[in-house]
């Protein structure tokens, strides 16, 4: 209930504030003009830059420009996609992978297939593989009279979304399933279920567990019986990874769970559809925020500085979620994608960077005391000016009083 109230009290503040701009905030309209001119700069444009603060202590809108304006947000789509998933899924979740029997059991004989079936963990590997073939050896099965099934029909079948670039799949993320080993090594010439179905054979014969067929593609049906199961590292690292390192591939698995999950088509279109309308159930301003995949990459997502602000304000005022999501983000002058940047405020930034050729973001907060956004685009946006210009920004802004 706190963080509706929160909520509900961040929109009738940033409804009646914004139609008064010149009387907001009169103790902070003295570095309205130096926020204004570190903004600045003969590579960016004005009118395709978008950036809001407020104070963490008041409310109060420090700055505003272009906030309610729909741009590009590159990685900074990763922000309230991180927030959805922790706010729908919690911070304990984990994802599991299954194999499945489809057959009897003779002595120490599997007599039929063996079905691999993904859940969309993104951090999948041959060591988690070798852990399942462990437990069935143990549990006495020593040959599978069949073959090894892959089944990734926990999400739809893209590999990627729409608006990317054609180079993206396989160079800015892996393929897209939900049944994907190794960030899918070996793609494209074999699906992402099927190497995962192979490395499984091959994780059940270092354990002296014969295969007789060839690995294939399946799915569980409703009387398989589960043999052996595998759980990822609980949702907030997976999620600290993901911001840390901006690593598109998490984000994108993650969009589709949260569809998938709540019994949706495990789409990117459907979790962008939830994640919209957990923003919206939060109290936070959706007008003009598209989520079409859980990257940035996409050429088709729009943000808003205001919506992104509504997320920050939303994940801190959380307590269910408030470490976790906060811990994801990069730390100015530490870690992650900040561990290069802003280093006069070393530690004292918390935040989330973002770029691609349309678009160059960063958001976060500033200690205990501000929390802002900035998105610049351009066609293609100047990455080394609008860095510039974001770390001058945060700079004034973590100045003032």
């Amino acid at each position: 209930m706190r963080l509706r109230i929160t909520l509900s009290a961040l929109v009738a503040l940033l409804s009646a504030a914004l139609a008064t701009m010149p009387a907001v905030a009169a103790h902070h309209v003295n570095i309205t003009p130096k926020l204004t001119g570190a903004l600045r700069s003969p590579s960016l444009s004005l009118g395709r830059t978008a950036a809001f603060a407020m104070s963490l202590q008041t409310g109060a809108i420090v700055f505003a420009h272009n906030e309610s304006l729909p741009v590009a947000p590159a990685s900074n789509e990763k922000v309230p996609v991180s927030w959805a998933a922790l706010t729908r899924l919690g911070p304990r979740y984990r994802f599991h992978t299954e194999v499945y029997g489809v057959g009897t059991r003779s002595g120490h004989a599997w007599d039929g297939d063996l079905v691999l079936r993904g859940f969309g963990d993104p951090t999948l590997s041959t060591a988690d593989l070798d852990l399942l073939a462990g437990r069935l050896h143990s549990a006495g099965i020593r040959s599978v009279t069949g073959r090894v099934l892959g089944d990734e029909s926990f999400y739809d079948r893209q590999r990627g979304a729409n608006g990317w670039k054609r180079s993206f799949l396989g160079g800015e993320t892996p393929p897209l399933s939900a049944l994907v080993v190794d960030r899918a090594r070996g793609w494209p010439a074999l699906s992402p279920p099927l190497l995962a179905a192979r490395s499984l054979t091959e994780a059940l014969t270092r354990r002296g567990i014969t295969v007789t067929g060839k690995p294939g593609l399946g799915v569980a049906p409703a009387e398989a019986v589960s043999l052996a199961s595998d759980v990822s590292a609980p949702l907030a690292e997976i999620v600290r990874v993901m911001n840390h390192e901006s690593d598109n591939f998490y984000a994108e698995m993650l969009l589709k769970q949260i569809a998938a999950a709540a019994g949706k088509a495990g789409s990117s279109t459907m979790g962008g559809k939830l994640v919209v309308a957990t923003m919206a159930e939060a109290g936070i301003p959706v007008t003009g925020v598209r989520i079409v995949d859980g990257s940035g990459l996409s050429s088709l997502d729009r943000l808003t500085a205001v919506a992104l602000v509504g997320v920050l304000r939303a994940g801190l005022d959380d307590p269910g979620i408030s470490k976790a999501f906060v811990d994801s983000l990069a730390v100015a002058g530490r870690s992650g994608t900040l561990s290069g940047r802003l280093f006069p405020l070393r530690g004292r930034v918390h935040g989330k960077t973002g770029t691609t050729n349309l678009a160059c973001t960063l958001s976060g907060y500033i200690s205990g005391s501000y929390v802002f956004a900035v998105l610049q685009n351009g066609d293609p946006v100047a990455s080394w000016a609008a860095r510039a210009a974001q770390d001058r920004f945060v700079t004034i802004l973590a100045q003032a009083p």
